[in-house]
């Protein structure tokens, strides 16, 4: 009997302590600038997950992403039982966490486009992010016209593709919201962030009323630089 007794409050205690490490947030690394993070951090406050967002700044000689991240890039999500990197990884696993409003279409085609749609989205931050980081590294002369010139054709190849896709529809996957919405206004976002001198709002108006819409969201307000 005792030892029954004993059994039933190791087993309460233990289910106790798993249940204290599921309630736990999960963190969010990233920094407040970068369109992927803020990508990620839409989805979980879409999916009305609890987070926790640590900021780093991956450019200072202090930062310890690497202890989360061996690439040493940012977006990455911590667990109770690991880390999860990448953006489009990380917000495939909380679109599946939280099977209630998916922003991952199911079925294959429509889950090819958002997720192209996404690429596509990734694709123009890293171009921009890129031309960022060639005047940030290099000095005034020995920055590469050619290289900065080849990064604003993908942007502009991304936009023109981009308000294609649009159209005159309210979604980028046309019959709802997803992450195709999330991905390009997250990248719309850092354009007007870091290139305001950009004219895609007067060139693609659809994309300036879709990003207006987006902007509309309490998810996109908060994680607003």
């Amino acid at each position: 009997m005792l030892h029954a007794s004993m059994d039933s409050h190791r087993n309460r205690a233990v289910y106790l302590w798993l249940l204290n490490v599921s309630m736990l947030p999960m963190k969010i690394i990233g920094s407040l600038t970068s369109p992927y993070a803020r990508k990620v951090r839409i989805v979980a406050i879409e999916k009305k997950l609890e987070y926790e967002f640590v900021k780093e700044d991956v450019w200072s000689p202090d930062t310890k992403i690497a202890q989360q991240n061996p690439l040493g890039k940012i977006p990455a999500l911590v667990l109770d039982d690991g880390v999860v990197f990448d953006s489009r990884v990380i917000v495939e696993y909380l679109d599946s966490r939280a099977p209630t409003i998916r922003l991952i279409p199911a079925g294959n085609r429509e889950r090819t486009a958002v997720r192209t749609l996404e690429a596509l989205a990734d694709g123009l931050c890293d171009a921009a992010i890129s031309m960022l980081l060639e005047k940030k590294f290099h000095a005034e002369g020995a920055v590469s016209q050619g290289w900065l010139d080849r990064q604003a054709k993908k942007i502009d190849a991304a936009l023109a593709t981009m308000s294609h896709s649009l159209g005159s529809s309210q979604w980028m996957n046309e019959r709802a919201f997803s992450l195709a919405d999330i991905a390009c206004g997250a990248a719309l976002g850092y354009l007007e962030l870091r290139f305001p001198e950009n004219t895609w709002k007067r060139t693609y108006p659809n994309l300036s009323d879709f990003y207006d819409r987006m902007m509309q969201r309490p998810s996109f307000q908060a994680t607003k630089a």
